[in-house]
């Protein structure tokens, strides 16, 4: 998509959307007073609705919205009433839009244009037929400043990539194809360095958690570290660490997933994507903030040597782990990582992201994101309300002592799984904060987000790379704190 900023004229001839959130603007509204009564109609009834007008040869979409709702529910309103209006758009073959309205703010005009631009993605690759995009999107200046469109266009490209990873089978993307392809890209930015570690030396590290997982499997595993170090540093030594699990596909391993359970598990790398996703956007609009990102990769299958139940793998940081189910594999490998990071970096915080477990979904649905912290009140205090104004939000579950009987083994120093089907997010959770030790952590747990099978909220069906704008925005937070 192309996007134009222009100064509109009075006799403006093209497909327009209208935002529409308050009567003061009235007078301003280029309508008959048949198509204005219309309006207010249908405003005494509900205040979200989209009309269309025609204009031959164009059309005139008004959104009406409820701007006197709280501001965070009034942007993601726009948001999700962008699919709707792409929808139409599409139906009426319109492929060149204009935005504008009156007596708006430019942060609902900015909600539109950001829920058009991530409506407006599909995955397309594999595709003979053409799809339907918006072609051009040409926004009233009066809304919106160049350098906010610019920075906002970096972002959404970086959110576009990291749906289309997530989309990717792992026929085309693999550890060792995805790990190239970070390399490549970071190897074209200033600030961005890239070390990708092959088995041999995740083999020197005796990272047995990514090791074990990748027994199973034909295809070597990566480790790599992103880091970005920007020259306007303030935080020199104490970087935010950004870990994302890398399953590029999770079968269940020896405890194999049964039915449909398998479809989608492509997406179990979407931790991995969203981390990288972030680190990139941030050096792209030069945020002055020490990021590295840890991205253990392999996928989890049930061949060769495969690791089994019984198992007890000795960890990065020496913990010895019993292995009760192959399927909880997720959290060994980001064990590693976690524990690589804090002996690394010696960060002020580790913040990861996994698609992790489906207990996190049953217990929030697709809503928002199963999230713990340790030692970390301050920070996941920010972090919340940050997902509230973004809304990408987080759900507090409790890191209790008691918990730690649920992972405790007989044999080993931990075990991978509970026995008991209670509490699956928060065992999962207890497990990989052993292995921040002291370090401030938190923990996200992006199973019911990172992936749809439907079409929800502003996303089409597949990947929504949800939670890279929520920490790309806690990071600018920390960018005005450090200043």
């Amino acid at each position: 998509m192309t996007y134009n900023l222009e100064t509109l004229p009075k006799d403006l001839e093209a497909n327009v959307l209208f935002l529409y959130g308050d009567e003061v603007s009235d007078r301003s509204l280029p309508l008959s007073r048949r198509e204005l009564a219309l309006v207010k109609e249908r405003r005494a009834d509900k205040r979200d609705f989209l009309l269309v007008f025609d204009r031959l040869p164009y059309r005139f979409y008004l959104l009406s919205f409820d701007s006197e709702k709280p501001t965070p529910e009034s942007q993601e309103g726009l948001r999700r009433s962008a699919m709707k209006v792409l929808k139409r758009l599409e139906e009426d073959k319109v492929a060149d839009l204009t935005v504008t309205g009156e007596g708006i703010l430019d942060d609902e005009m900015a909600a539109v244009v950001e829920g058009l631009t991530l409506a407006d993605y599909s995955f397309d690759r594999y595709r003979n037929k053409e799809a339907y995009h918006l072609a051009t999107l040409t926004i009233d200046d009066r809304f919106m400043q160049p350098a906010a469109l610019e920075a906002s266009k970096r972002l959404w490209n970086r959110i576009f990539w990291c749906r289309e990873w997530v989309n990717l089978p792992v026929q085309d993307l693999n550890a060792a194809a995805f790990a190239d392809e970070l390399q490549s890209i970071a190897s074209d930015m200033e600030e961005v360095k890239c070390t990708v570690m092959d088995k041999k030396q995740i083999e020197s590290l005796r990272m047995g958690g990514l090791l074990g997982v990748n027994r199973g499997s034909v295809d070597d595993p990566r480790f790599v570290v992103l880091e970005y170090k920007p020259r306007n540093l303030k935080n020199q030594n104490d970087p935010i660490c950004l870990v994302g699990k890398g399953i590029m596909y999770d079968t269940g391993g020896l405890n194999i997933k049964p039915g449909d359970y398998m479809q989608e598990m492509k997406s179990d790398m979407a931790g991995a994507a969203t981390m990288a996703s972030v680190l990139f956007a941030a050096a792209d609009n030069h945020l002055p903030v020490h990021i590295v990102a840890l991205l253990p990769m392999t996928d989890n299958r049930p061949g060769f040597n495969a690791y089994a139940a019984d198992d007890i793998l000795t960890m990065y940081d020496g913990t010895t782990v019993e292995v009760i189910n192959t399927d909880a594999e997720g959290r060994l490998i980001l064990a590693d990582a976690i524990a690589y990071a804090a002996k690394n970096y010696h960060p002020r915080l580790i913040i990861d992201a996994a698609t992790l477990t489906g207990a996190a979904v049953r217990a929030i649905s697709t809503f928002g994101i199963a999230a713990m912290q340790q030692h970390a009140a301050d920070p996941f205090n920010l972090l919340k309300i940050v997902g509230d104004q973004v809304f990408e939000r987080l759900v507090e579950f409790p890191m209790w002592s008691e918990y730690d009987e649920y992972i405790k083994s007989d044999v080993a120093d931990l075990r991978n799984s509970s026995t008991t089907p209670q509490a699956g997010t928060i065992t999962a959770g207890k497990f990989l904060a052993h292995f921040a030790g002291e370090v401030p952590y938190i923990h996200l747990d992006i199973a019911g987000v990172a992936y749809f099978t439907k079409p929800q909220h502003c996303y089409r069906m597949g990947a929504s790379a949800y939670g890279t704008r929520l920490l790309y925005a806690f990071l600018q937070m920390q960018d005005m704190i450090e200043k």
